[in-house]
């Protein structure tokens, strides 16, 4: 969709140019798989890098957050706004690795996603010769050229079980005789315009867009087992702007759905209930902040600083409580409507594994009572450290990264090459930390050790003096002071 060449970027004028760079990575013996997710939420926008380690697991490289200025919802309401939060992700995770980031695998959600049920078969012209990928790809093919409602756009063709020669529950087809291939499929809809619009802003950040995944599905591979999936479960994904669902039964994805409301809504009915601004409301959920109002004692009171020389103002941490649990059960009790949809109570379709909650609205005190007393199934906290190398820090293992570490693993899966090592900006010493790399420290380097930089460059790659001592942050300042200039 918005796939591009990797060895190509968007200049400062706008036109596609080669990266010289990229160069550097196709002449290096040992090239690593390294890989990228992003993942584009209301509160905030994460750019993960990590790579697999010899034992199969997770490693993360580097890790960049900033604060979601232009998503409401899952859906991008300013473009400047975002792009400047992508690119500050984005540099805060190149600064920590020492990767050059390409492209990425970006997570898709908000309230204009929809899912639908098809069914679909192709008819064989040699029933003699064994069903192949080709077969299966074209199946999904036909399905993607589905017509749908007008400006909305397929993102995910997931098929569920297959069908040959009117013999069902057929899970691997491949390999298999039979002249009528048939196939039943989850499509994942969504409207063009947003997606295009989270495709604008990542290409204006100065990296592409490698691949599209529904969130919800993300953080599945990232905090659910096989065999959950395979006796059937719910992952609730409560962000700041939705409430993702997705079930899975029999090791298949059976249902998805986005909620339109999450974490930013309960913020939202404290300040109001309080009559506190929204950074205190914010403070008081994450700190204080249950879902179960018999918790808390009568005589349990947190003061807030006044506005202004104002007197304080105290909150009972019971009123709270009472607040935030109307709101949660309200989420809660959507997402079970949705499960319900599914069919849960059909004994074939009986979810063993009950449901797991994660994002960072599962960090909320007592949610996953609350969520097991309104549901009554079974109910965990989902951490993506399951996939993660043992050496990962514990900010990395919270459910709030949960769909940033399973993009990061859809890109892992895509055996894409999402960065690359800064061999040449390493190869200057640098006599001390500095907060921000300037082109007159790096011109300070001796005539020599300037010598030594371009015969070893000169081996690798074609390049100018000015592009070697130029260092990558100052490019990408510029990136960003001449979007803004031609954004105005």
């Amino acid at each position: 969709m918005f796939v591009q060449n990797n060895n190509s970027k968007i200049s400062k004028n706008g036109d596609k140019v080669n990266i010289v760079w990229g160069k550097l990575v196709d002449n290096m013996e040992n090239r690593e798989n390294i890989a990228v997710g992003l993942d584009i939420g209301t509160t905030k926008i994460v750019a993960m890098i990590g790579k697999k380690n010899e034992y199969g697991k997770l490693e993360i490289l580097g890790l960049g957050k900033a604060k979601s200025l232009g998503v409401a919802r899952g859906v991008v309401n300013n473009i400047t706004q975002t792009i400047q939060s992508i690119q500050q992700a984005v540099l805060e995770a190149e600064e920590n690795s020492g990767y050059k980031i390409n492209d990425c695998v970006v997570g898709i959600a908000g309230q204009h996603i929809r899912s639908i049920q098809h069914t679909d078969y192709i008819s064989r012209s040699n029933p003699e010769e064994v069903i192949s990928g080709k077969d299966i790809q074209l199946l999904i093919d036909q399905v993607n050229k589905l017509a749908m409602l007008p400006g909305e756009e397929i993102i995910h063709v997931l098929p569920q079980e297959f069908k040959i020669d009117g013999q069902s529950e057929i899970k691997e087809p491949i390999g298999m005789y039979g002249g009528r291939l048939e196939a039943s499929f989850h499509v994942v809809v969504g409207q063009a315009a947003s997606i295009r619009n989270v495709g604008r802003c990542i290409q204006s950040s100065g990296i592409e867009l490698s691949g599209l995944t529904l969130e919800p599905l993300a953080s599945a591979d990232a905090v659910l087992s096989q065999e959950e999936k395979e006796a059937g479960v719910a992952l609730i994904d409560i962000g700041g702007g939705t409430t993702d669902l997705a079930i899975f039964k029999d090791g298949i994805i059976r249902h998805t759905a986005v909620i339109p409301f999450g974490g930013n809504v309960i913020t939202e009915d404290i300040k109001e209930g309080c009559s506190i601004i929204e950074k205190q409301a914010e403070l008081l959920k994450v700190k204080f902040g249950s879902a179960w109002p018999g918790e808390n004692k009568d005589n349990e009171i947190v003061s807030i600083p006044g506005l202004r020389g104002r007197e304080p103002k105290e909150i009972s941490l019971k009123n709270l409580s009472k607040i935030i649990h109307a709101r949660v059960v309200e989420i809660i009790e959507q997402v079970f409507t949705e499960i319900k949809v599914y069919g849960h109570e059909d004994p074939r379709k009986k979810l063993i594994a009950g449901i797991v909650l994660t994002g960072g609205g599962a960090q909320l005190q007592h949610i996953k009572q609350l969520v097991e007393y309104i549901t009554g199934m079974d109910t965990r906290i989902g951490y993506p450290n399951e996939h993660l190398a043992g050496n990962s820090s514990e900010d990395i293992s919270s459910p709030l990264f949960a769909t940033a570490v399973g993009l990061v693993m859809n890109s892992v899966a895509n055996n894409t090459q999402s960065a690359y090592k800064l061999e040449v900006s390493q190869a200057i010493p640098q006599p001390r930390p500095i907060a921000r790399p300037v082109v007159e420290e790096v011109q300070e380097v001796t005539q020599q050790q300037e010598e030594q930089i371009e015969n070893k460059v000169e081996k690798e790659v074609e390049t100018t003096e000015g592009k070697i001592r130029k260092s990558f942050f100052d490019k990408y300042v510029d990136k960003i002071k001449d979007f803004l200039d031609n954004a105005e």
